[in-house]
């Protein structure tokens, strides 16, 4: 497959986001809609239903929701804007904060795994590794503090937000090499971290998270890096992921990724 055959990569990036969540929830069909439902700790999203022909109503946005409330889990919706760019206008207008994030495709050719900073050691998690907990707390911290700005937040908040739960749940995933992750090790342990989520030849990069008070030197792409190849090793065909910003999708073209167009992204 050429990578930058934007049509067929969004093709192949929409079956796979039926498919992906299926390894830890349960599929419910709304009207035009599939909603994901977490059988695990993580919520998943309502999306498009692969291979319906639209039919997308304000009632029928409002039916997932309900049911999502009904559920107790987020109102969450995930698209891509390319492909059924008539959700967003009517997303917007059921009041929904949707962010619109550059949808990228690594462009093998192009790709270039950065060194990490001196003193950094880049390697993927096994399932035992006694590192997961607080690679895990990197996660929360970094996701607490968004952006690429720096801040105060080190190594002393990242082991204050360890927890133990859900530990067991993540580390059968990285056994069946369901999720794959990655950290950036530093003296006092993980101070970046992140995911990617291999479905067949296709994986999604996600998660990549740096503690504040390391951002701005290099962290976050040398986990990308990371992780990229990890994924081209495993035999991915497809890798891709959805940029939490222009800025932030900057970092990852310097990577090798090339923008194929929107994805957008409601909680």
């Amino acid at each position: 497959m050429t990578p930058l055959d934007s049509d067929r990569c969004r093709t192949l990036i929409n079956s796979y986001c039926d498919a992906a969540p299926r390894s830890a929830a349960r599929a419910e069909e709304l009207g035009p809609f599939t909603l994901f439902v977490g059988e695990g700790p993580w919520p998943y999203y309502a999306r498009p239903r692969l291979g319906g022909d639209g039919g997308f109503t304000p009632a029928a946005l409002e039916a997932v929701r309900a049911r999502q409330r009904e559920l107790g889990v987020p109102e969450a919706f995930e698209w891509v804007h390319d492909t059924t760019p008539e959700l967003l206008a009517l997303a917007r207008d059921a009041g929904l904060d949707v962010l619109e994030a550059p949808l990228m495709v690594l462009d093998r050719a192009a790709f270039r795994a950065p060194d990490a900073p001196p003193g950094v050691d880049l390697r993927v998690l096994g399932a035992d590794d006694p590192l997961l907990a607080q690679a895990v707390a990197v996660a929360t911290v970094g996701f607490a503090t968004p952006g690429t700005s720096a801040g105060p937040q080190g190594g002393i908040e990242r082991d204050a937000a360890v927890v133990d739960g859900n530990l067991d749940f993540r580390r059968d995933r990285l056994r069946r090499r369901i999720t794959v992750t990655a950290i950036a090790q530093g003296e006092s342990g993980p101070i970046a971290v992140g995911s990617h989520n291999p479905v067949g030849d296709i994986t999604e990069v996600v998660g990549v998270a740096t503690l504040p008070a390391v951002r701005r030197q290099g962290l976050g792409a040398a986990v990308t890096g990371e992780l990229v190849a990890d994924a081209l090793r495993g035999g991915a065909d497809l890798v891709f992921l959805s940029a939490g910003s222009e800025e932030i999708g900057s970092v990852y073209a310097r990577l090798g990724f090339r923008r194929i167009g929107t994805a957008c992204i409601v909680g």
